[in-house]
C-alpha cells in the first residue's frame, strides 16, 4: 500500500494532458495496464473507478470510458469466485437449506437473505440511473475533481470508523441486518471516488465487525452488484459500434482476474495484522495531489 502511494503520487505531479477526447481506442497494452489498475484497487478500499480514470488520463490515454471499466469489472468477479469459492458455496448451501426448511430464524437463513437484500440499493439506483437519466456517465459527478473530493470525504469517514469501531464481531455473527447496512453503504459506491469496497468496509467498521470480517463481507456483497454492473454494460463494448477489439478486451480482462485475486489475498491477511490508517493516508494524499494537479494546470477537470 505505502509502495503504491509512494510511485502512484509522484507520478501525479507531472504535467501529463489528456489527449483527446474520453473513450479513445483502447490498445492491448493499454487494456492491461487497465487491468491490473482495476484489479488492484477493486478490492483496496481507494476506489477502483478513480484509479481507473485518474491513471490512463495521467498517462494522457483520455478516459476509458464507464462501460470498458464495468466490463473488465467481470474479472474481479472471477477473482472473486476463485478465491471465496469455499465460503460462496457454504453461504449458498446452508441459505437453500434453511430456506426450504422454512428456518428463517437460523443464522444462515439471515446472512444469506442480508446478501439478496443488502444487493437491492446499488442494483435497483444503478439501473435506474443506467436507463433513465441521460448524460449520467459522461455527468459533472464523474470529473476529476468531484472524484478527488469525494476520496477525501471518504477517507474522513473511514477515519471515523476504524476510531469507534468496536471490532469485536467475526464471520459467524454476520446476520440479516448487516446485509441491509453495509448493502446500503455499497450503494454509495455509485459516486466514483467513493470505493464499493471502501463503503462497505467502512459501514462494517461502524456496525462493529472485526476489519477482516468487514473485508469478506465486503466482497462477497459485492459480487453480483460487479458482475451485473458489467454484464449490463457488456452490449456497449462489444456492439457493432464499440471502438475496443476484442483481444484488448479479453487481456484486460485478464489482467483483472490476476491482479484482484492478490488483491483479495493480501488484504484479508494485511487486516488480521494491521488497522486501515494507511488507506486513509493514501486518500487523503491521492485526493489532494489531484485538487493541487489540476489547480495548477497539470491536470484537466474532466
Amino acid at each position: 500500500m505505502i509502495g503504491q502511494a509512494a510511485v502512484l503520487l509522484p507520478v501525479m505531479m507531472q504535467v501529463v494532458p489528456a489527449e483527446g477526447p474520453a473513450e479513445q481506442s483502447i490498445t492491448l497494452i493499454r487494456a492491461i495496464v487497465i487491468g491490473i489498475v482495476q484489479g488492484l484497487t477493486e478490492f483496496l478500499p481507494i476506489s477502483s473507478t478513480a484509479h481507473v480514470k485518474v491513471v490512463p488520463v495521467l498517462l494522457g490515454w483520455g478516459d476509458p470510458g464507464v462501460s470498458f471499466t464495468a466490463v473488465i469489472q467481470l474479472g474481479s468477479v472471477a477473482a472473486i469466485l476463485w478465491y471465496f469459492w469455499g465460503d460462496l458455496s457454504s453461504v449458498s448451501v446452508k441459505f437453500v437449506r434453511a430456506l426450504l426448511a422454512r428456518r428463517f430464524d437460523s443464522p444462515d437463513f439471515r446472512l444469506g437473505f442480508g446478501i439478496v437484500l443488502g444487493t437491492l440499493p446499488i442494483v435497483v439506483i444503478g439501473l435506474y440511473l443506467k436507463l433513465f437519466v441521460p448524460g449520467y456517465d459522461k455527468s459533472m459527478i464523474r470529473s476529476t475533481a468531484a472524484i478527488a473530493i469525494t476520496s477525501i470525504v471518504m477517507a474522513v469517514l473511514l477515519a471515523i470508523a476504524e476510531i469507534i469501531g468496536k471490532r469485536k464481531r467475526d464471520f459467524t455473527q454476520l446476520g440479516l441486518s448487516d446485509g441491509v447496512l453495509v448493502g446500503i453503504a455499497q450503494a454509495f459506491a455509485l459516486v466514483p471516488g467513493a470505493s464499493r469496497s471502501g463503503s462497505t468496509l467502512t459501514a462494517g467498521l461502524f456496525t462493529g465487525l472485526k476489519r477482516e470480517t468487514a473485508a469478506r463481507f465486503s466482497f462477497l456483497l459485492g459480487m453480483p452488484a460487479i458482475l451485473l454492473s458489467g454484464l449490463v454494460s457488456l452490449s456497449d463494448v462489444v456492439g457493432a459500434d464499440s471502438a475496443i477489439a476484442i483481444v484488448p478486451l479479453i487481456g484486460g480482462l485478464v489482467a483483472a482476474v490476476v491482479s484482484s485475486y492478490l488483491a483479495i489475498a493480501w488484504l484479508i491477511e494485511f487486516l488480521k495484522q494491521h488497522s486501515t490508517w494507511a488507506f486513509v493516508w493514501y486518500r487523503l494524499a491521492f485526493g489532494a495531489v489531484i485538487l493541487i494537479a489540476i489547480a495548477t494546470g497539470s491536470l484537466q477537470n474532466i
